[in-house]
């Protein structure tokens, strides 16, 4: 982003979710798309042969998955935002469009995935793949009240030109997202494997901090980030003035591991995935279901807070 980017723009309830997401809380990943989707139902419990070759059928078994969390009881003011995938976004939860029902009904700030994709690796990294479809996501993202939006590059190894292209490509859409009064989430993940990854951490941060102090004063983003191998390595990033959050993905780690990173790092909160639904399955009855999903979203809250 060049320091002629525009400022955010401030549509109804903007500065509520603002406060909403700088509070207490930790952001649900709820984003899995059409590539993840089959490995999250088999997670679940729900094997391929259920829907064959009906992709329609997969996704909206992933739907419903997906509502059972938001309307259990357990899914609550712990929560401060939830990231939705755009079919998530487009379907409905108790009759109401699904952002609505995660303001509204629940207090909890919607996000929506806008990337399409990871392209081959090139330089140690893999790029975001060209959005097509980005105007009229965003244009919907507005309609339906989302407050901001995610998406996702790789870093696989300590590459400079490569971690720079990540970091360039992330800001340039985040102009975008800005402009139509959206709040960003960059999300430029090292990978938990990478050979080098304290490295590649160190490269990134450096470069994310030389784009940060070029942007305007009023201009705010969010990160996703991949816990990092030195506890509070990302504190100039998390005290950063126009860096309204630091949020951590689980990148792959167990619940447990994720949040004994997390408790390490002052100031960053979590926005985990596969580490929140790790312990739901299918055919848990409906107590079984809320014992275990209270009992992560307890554990991902105290090691966000503490």
């Amino acid at each position: 982003m060049s320091p002629s980017s525009p400022s955010l723009k401030e549509p109804a309830g903007f500065e509520a979710a603002k406060r909403r997401i700088a509070g207490p809380g930790f952001i649900a990943a709820l984003d899995q798309s059409g590539g993840s989707t089959p490995k999250a139902l088999a997670a679940y419990g729900i094997q391929e042969n259920a829907w064959g070759d009906d992709k329609e059928k997969m996704f909206e078994l992933m739907h419903q998955m997906r509502t059972r969390i938001i309307v259990n009881s357990a899914f609550d003011k712990r929560i401060s935002g939830a990231i939705l995938f755009e079919r998530t976004m487009n379907s409905v939860v108790e009759g109401l469009p699904t952002a609505r029902y995660l303001w509204e009904e629940k207090n909890i700030v919607p996000f929506v995935k806008v990337d399409e994709g990871l392209a081959e690796e090139s330089e140690g990294v893999q790029l975001m793949k060209p959005m097509t479809k980005l105007d009229p996501l965003l244009a919907s993202a507005v309609q339906h009240g989302v407050f901001g939006t995610k998406m996702r590059s790789v870093i696989n190894t300590a590459n400079e030109k490569g971690i720079a292209a990540v970091v360039a490509q992330q800001f340039e859409i985040g102009d975008k997202i800005l402009a139509v009064g959206l709040m960003p989430i960059l999300e430029p993940e090292v990978n938990i494997k990478s050979p080098d990854k304290a490295a590649s951490e160190a490269i990134l941060r450096d470069e994310l901090l030389k784009r940060l102090d070029a942007l305007p004063k009023k201009t705010m983003v969010m990160l996703k980030l991949s816990l990092p191998e030195e506890a509070g390595f990302y504190e100039a990033l998390i005290r950063h003035p126009n860096v309204l959050r630091v949020v951590a993905l689980s990148g792959g780690y167990s619940c447990e591991e994720a949040n004994r990173r997390l408790g390490k790092n002052l100031g960053m909160t979590a926005s985990f995935s596969r580490a929140l639904v790790e312990n739901l399955r299918a055919d848990q009855s409906d107590a079984e279901f809320t014992k275990a999903l209270n009992d992560c979203i307890e554990s991902i809250y105290q090691a966000s807070v503490t």
